[in-house]
C-alpha cells in the first residue's frame, strides 16, 4: 500500500510539474525558489519592454496620421 500511495504521490507531482514546467512552491529550496522568481521577472520585464515599444509605435503613428491630417486640410 506504501508504494502504491507513493507512486500515486509521484504521479501527482509529475502531472502539476508538467502544467506550470516548474515544481510546486512549496516543494522548491529557497535558492530555487529565488531563481524562478527572477527568471518570471525577466520574462515580465521582456514582455513589458515590448509593450511599451508596441505603444510608442502606435502612438508616432497616431501623431503621424494627425500631422499628416493637417498638412491636407491646410494644402487643400
Amino acid at each position: 500500500m506504501t508504494t502504491n500511495g507513493a507512486l500515486e504521490r509521484a504521479i501527482a507531482r509529475f502531472r502539476r510539474e508538467s502544467r506550470t514546467g516548474t515544481p510546486p512552491v512549496d516543494e522548491l529550496s529557497s535558492q530555487a525558489f529565488r531563481a524562478v522568481v527572477d527568471e518570471r521577472l525577466r520574462s515580465l520585464e521582456r514582455q513589458l519592454d515590448e509593450v511599451k515599444g508596441r505603444v510608442n509605435g502606435l502612438i508616432f503613428l497616431l501623431a503621424g496620421t494627425v500631422a499628416v491630417q493637417l498638412i491636407m486640410r491646410l494644402a487643400g
